[in-house]
């Protein structure tokens, strides 16, 4: 499995991507053409930023990351704060939570909280 370098999404396999698998970087065209810009890059750097300032267990809501790097118009960069957490649990920093348990971000449906990694054991 791939995750998407956009959205953060796992990628399966398809037959067409398999003479380019290896290059394949998005799940979709939506993806393609949206890519990853310096504001999703601020969106990380806040969750991260807000994570570190809190204990292991603690956890943070998207929009509080779009709040912080949005400013009054915060509710825009909601979606695209969902996706920066999705881009750093792939890169095994951060984890997503439903009730107090990890889930899927490719999947997880609803209201989402983000954690930091916390040790496996």
């Amino acid at each position: 499995m791939k995750t998407c370098a956009s959205c953060g999404r796992e990628m399966a396999w398809r037959a067409e991507w398999s003479a380019v698998w290896d290059e394949v970087k998005y799940c979709s065209a939506a993806c393609r053409a949206r890519k990853v810009t310096a504001k999703d890059r601020e969106l990380e750097d806040a969750i991260v930023a807000l994570l570190v300032s809190r204990t292991a267990k603690d956890t943070i809501g998207p929009a509080d990351a779009a709040r912080a790097v949005g400013g009054e118009d915060w509710r825009e960069l909601r979606e695209s704060a969902r996706r920066a957490a999705r881009r750093l649990v792939a890169a095994g920093v951060v984890e997503i939570v439903q009730d107090g348990r990890v889930v899927d971000p490719s999947t997880a449906k609803g209201d989402i909280r983000i954690r930091r990694r916390l040790p496996a054991g």
